[in-house]
Parts: C-alpha cells; structure tokens; sequence
C-alpha cells in the first residue's frame, strides 16, 4: 500500500510518497526515511502505485493518530498563508518526537467534580448572548474588571461536563498568570499548562498524554497550544484576543486567531474571542454578523472610575522636581508609601536608555547584525540589542571617530528604577520585564507583589495586563503617546490598547480612590482621550473612519511582500520588477518599495511592498506569482 506523507522537517515543499504493508489511516505519526536521515511524518491520504520507486515506512510511531481536525488545519494553514505543509507539520509535531523517552506512568483522574460557577445578571445575560450567536466564532467584548473570566469558567465547566476538552488561549504565561491560576484552582488536575518554557521532553511528553487519553482536560498556553491533539475538543478560548502574540511572525505566518476560527468551524464548536480592547477589524466583522456581545458593568459593585490627570510633558513646570516624573505624580507616590498604598510605574521601553551617539561626529552605536540602535543596561554597563540580543561592553570611544564623548539619549525602565530609588531612598522598588531573571520575574513575585510588600512597581507590559492588586491605588504611565508615530495603520490601535489596559489596574473596588496619571507630549491627541474615557465604541468608530478612507483592514485586505538581498541594487531592481509586474492587475493598491523597518542586516538589504485588495483570494493569486525570493505576510482579519 502507498501513502502521502507530510515529513515534519522544515524546508520540504510537499508531500512524499512512501511504501507500507500497514493499512494507516490520515493523521497516523510515522517515522520515514529522507536521504540518511529519519524524520517524523504524518500520514495525508492513501494513493495509488506511484509510476516510480518508493521508500518504506520505518516506524508507526503512535497506534492513535492525530484528530481529524488538526489535520484539516495543518492542509489550511498551508494553503491560506503559502506556507509549506513541512513547516506546517514541524510546528504541529514536538521537538525529538523520534526520541525514546522514560515514561511515568500517569495517576488514573478521579470523577471529575465541576465546581458551580456564580454569575452575575449582566453576565448572565452576556452568557445567553454568546449561546444564541450565530456564528461559530463568537467576540465577548467586555469592559476591564466586567468579570469575562466568570464566563470562561462557566463555558469550560460545560464542555467538560459534556466530556469534551477546551482550549484556553493566553498570549503569554507569565502575562496572564492570576488567570491561568484561576483556572488551576478551579478545575485542578484537569489543567494541562504547554509553554515555550518546559523542556523538550517535557512538552514531547505532554503532546503524547494529550494524543492518547480520552478523559476531557483543558489545554493551557500561547498560541502553539492551539495544535494540542486532542481527539474531543469542545471548545476554543481566546483571551485578550488583540494582542499580537497571536500572531506568529516567522514561517509559517499564521494569525491564531484566524486559525481557532476555521478550527471551530471544521467542528461544530465555539470559539470564544475575549477582550476588553478587541482587534478593530474582528469588532466589525462580529458586530456585522451579529456574533458580538458586550459586557459593560464592573463586576464589583464598589468599582469606581480612577481620577485620570493628564500632564503635560512639554510643561516644564510641571517636572520641577525631576526630568522623568511630574510633580503630582511624585507627591502622589509619596502619599501612597505614607497610606500603605502601592504605585505603578508604566513606561513601555526596557532598559536604560535607547540611544548611544557620539558627541563630536554625531554617529550612533548601533548593532552589528541588525544595524539598530542598541540599549544602554546600566546596570551591567553593556550594550543590548532587543531585537537579536547582540551584547557588548560599552566602549569608552566612538568606533567610528575614536572621540571619548558618547552620550546616551532617551530612557527605559531601568533607568527609571534607578531615579525612583533615588528619589525614595526608603521605598521598595522593584523592576519588571523582559529582563528579569526566571526567580525575579512578576509570577514568581506575585504573592509578595499582592501583599503589598513592594511600595513601587516599575515595568513594562508585563504589569499591564491581568493583575488585580487589591493594595493598588495609582497607575502612573510615564510617556502615554510612545509609539504613536510608528510607521504602521494599526500604531494607534496599540496604544489604545495598552492606555486602557494599565488604567485598567485600577478602580476595581480595592482603594476608595484611585488614580491614574498620563504624562504625554500630545495631551489633545484623540486616542489618548479616547483611553481616558474608557470610550472603546468611540475609539473604534474613529479608527474605522480612518481606516475606510485610507483602505486598511477590515475595508481591504493587505499583504507584505518583503524581500532580501546581499546588495542594496540588486534588492532594488527586484522590488521594482515586482511593482513592474503587480501593476499589471486590476484592483490592486501598490506601495511604492521602501525600505523595510530592519532594512539592514547581517543577511543584506530588506525591501518591501505593500499590496491591498477588496478579495483576499485576488490578493494570494498575485502574491504566489511574485519572485520566490519574496516573502509574504498576510494581515487580515481574524474572524472568519
């Protein structure tokens, strides 16, 4: 018997016939032989004798194959994003899949006791407007603190009744922990956690006990815990649905939200989208097809909007006292320490400062391979790139001229720990980011970040999203208008996202008054209005209007087109050919070629195109004729 197997290493462009005197069925984990190698398989469909020699099948390496929907799946994302179906398989298979592990024999799970979950009546009847939507992908858009994980739980607590596995997305483990913990205590040993952060055998090992069980659990992780092979799944659940971590940006490109809508599709299933900023495209897609649902009300009675100030960065007078902190931001952290009361401290750049420039000829120290400018970490006097991790020692010259006069411009959190420290001698401050060690970082801390044993939080996003700090009483944000100038149609829409989110940790009920300070240099700006006033519907009726006139998602779809060269001529007469020819289609929008955001690196010069069109499927037609040094990445909406 012949079959088509997908091989599960990366680089192969298609499916490969092989030999076997087993009748294997689609989805069955082989091991097959590729040159002098063996690489793991999947089995695609039972053919005819091919008209030329095959190779056999070495090894079945799993009687139960992966479930039907996966398989779907792997053939979908292969087909909507050009991507191959061997990188498809290799993302879907563990790592050292072939490897022979020690096995520890499982504990039998005992009857599993749902615990009854309290709603509310605006989330009840949130809940009744999710099971009548008509669509399988539904959007839960509910304000911060309106209780959308109340509705999870309940949601999930009915699948696993009904025997059937969930599958709860988060967009990163440690940015999500009190949720992820809610739902350890609330269905216990029914918890399967899958993050980049256990080991090989570790996850290898888990992809095995999920595969072959038939008792109902809920899959825990970022986006790659969508390809858990779980034969009785039930339910999809996608929390903070916006974020961008839902999108993975090396090959294959593939938006996870795009693909837990087909996923619930193929089944028959929900798939539940959650946030309190939703995606601007998926917001209109779910309000036009009546899948939309909104949560308004705080879940705590004794929730209070915070006392929003906006200072004005180019005042100043209003930063007598130091460059970084405005005055009324300074006594309010003041008060706090006083009271027993907990600050943070937001400001989306870690480090210390960004830019490192040579005072006599003006040069920036940049990185090596990614020719970016590089971070300055004080507190290990070095160098960092944060988008390849290059280091160096700062040098005590500029390379280019040899003058000793560098000066380092802009700041990080780092750099604002260290003046917080200065300015309250007395306050614990602590630092969190990226940067932290696995033992220093927020989910390690968490206990003693709630007990309020530390008077001054100071990080990144990390403390943007999910807490819920009953000693919390001021958010302050230190530069509320960073990254409204990126050059990106969607630049907007994350700040907004972000503004509502950290002003979002306060105001739950916890502290009789609370506050949130905005420092900003565009205080007239509309989105940081829109942000203060809690206002998403206004927020999104103004995006949607800018983005209609300019066609961007969801009026048009768009792909990129990026391509990389060794020299900056040859790049250029590629993009321009490629222009040359795309302009021979009716109905397409052309971006001149431009520099890419990274246009240079150790691999060359990188260009790109930007290509929209009304039909998406216009647009993959004209994008799989380009040259095939191109590589593309679709932006379109989530939802299907």
């Amino acid at each position: 018997m012949f079959y088509e197997v997908i091989p599960g290493r990366n680089g192969l462009d298609e499916a490969l016939t092989y030999n076997s005197d087993s009748l294997l069925i689609p989805g069955t984990l082989v091991e097959i032989p590729i040159g002098k190698t063996k690489t793991p398989g999947i089995i695609s469909k039972k053919v005819a004798q091919p008209g030329f020699k095959t190779k056999t099948i070495s090894k079945i390496l799993y009687s139960k194959p992966l479930p039907k929907h996966l398989l779907s799946t792997i053939q979908f994302i292969s087909q909507y994003y050009m991507a191959p179906l061997s990188s498809v398989a290799s993302m879907v298979l563990p790592n050292g899949i072939l490897k022979n592990r020690r096995r520890v024999v499982a504990k039998t799970e005992q009857s599993l006791k749902l615990p009854l979950i309290q709603l509310n009546a605006a989330q009840k009847n949130a809940l009744q407007g999710l099971q009548q939507a008509p669509e399988a992908t539904k959007l839960l858009f509910g304000v911060t603190g309106s209780g959308k994980t109340n509705i999870y739980l309940k949601e999930a607590a009915s699948a696993l009744s009904r025997q059937k596995s969930v599958i709860l997305l988060v967009p990163e483990i440690a940015l999500t922990s009190q949720l992820v913990r809610v739902f350890q205590e609330t269905f216990g040993n029914r918890i399967v956690l899958m993050h980049s952060g256990q080991t090989e055998a570790e996850r290898h090992l888990i992809f095995e006990k999920i595969l072959q069980t038939e008792e109902p659990c809920v899959v825990v992780g970022p986006r790659s815990a969508l390809f858990a092979p779980l034969s009785n799944l039930g339910l999809i659940i996608v929390d903070e649905e916006h974020e961008s971590t839902y999108f993975q940006e090396n090959t294959p490109k593939y938006s996870a939200i795009r693909v837990a809508s087909f996923m619930a599709k193929t089944l028959g299933v929900d798939c539940l989208l959650g946030s309190a900023t939703p995606n601007i495209a998926d917001y209109y897609i779910a309000k036009s097809k009546d899948s939309l649902v909104t949560l308004t009300e705080k879940a705590k009675t004794e929730a209070r909007k915070p006392d929003i100030k906006i200072v004005d960065f180019k005042n100043r007078d209003n930063f007598a006292k130091n460059r970084y902190f405005s005055n009324v931001l300074i006594e309010t952290m003041k008060a706090n320490m006083e009271a027993g009361r907990q600050t943070l401290i937001f400001h989306n750049r870690r480090g210390s400062t960004p830019l490192t420039i040579c005072e006599n000829c003006g040069e920036e120290i940049v990185c090596p391979n990614c020719f970016l400018p590089l971070t300055l970490h004080v507190d290990s006097y070095e160098l960092i790139c944060h988008t390849c991790g290059f280091k160096e020692k700062v040098p005590t010259r500029c390379p280019t001229c040899g003058t000793p006069g560098l000066i380092h411009k802009g700041f990080g959190t780092k750099l604002l720990e260290s003046e917080l420290k200065k300015l309250f001698p007395n306050a614990r401050v602590k630092r969190f980011d990226a940067d932290n060690k696995k033992g220093d970082s927020l989910e390690a801390m968490y206990g003693a970040v709630k007990a309020g044993e530390i008077d001054i939080l100071v990080g990144t996003q990390v403390l943007a999203k999910g807490l819920d700090l009953p000693k919390l009483a001021t958010v302050g944000v230190v530069q509320a208008d960073a990254g409204l100038s990126l050059p990106d149609f969607a630049a907007e829409e994350r700040v907004f996202q972000l503004l509502t989110q950290v002003i979002g940790r306060v105001g739950r009920g916890h502290i009789d008054k609370a506050e949130v300070i905005i420092q900003t240099f565009r205080p007239e700006h509309p989105v940081i209005n829109y942000a203060v006033d809690e206002d998403y519907v206004g927020f999104a009726e103004y995006m949607l209007g800018k983005r209609k006139h300019s066609g961007f998602p969801p009026f048009m779809f768009v792909a990129k087109g990026e391509i990389t060269m060794k020299t900056e001529a040859t790049v250029l007469r590629k993009v321009r050919e490629a222009v040359k020819q795309l302009q021979n289609n009716e109905g397409l929008l052309i971006s001149p070629p431009m520099p890419a955001f990274h246009e240079r690196t150790s691999r060359g010069y990188t260009w790109q195109i930007i290509i929209r069109a009304k039909s998406r499927k216009a647009l993959a037609v004209v994008c799989q004729g380009l040259d095939s040094n191109f590589r593309i990445t679709f932006d379109p909406p989530g939802l299907l």
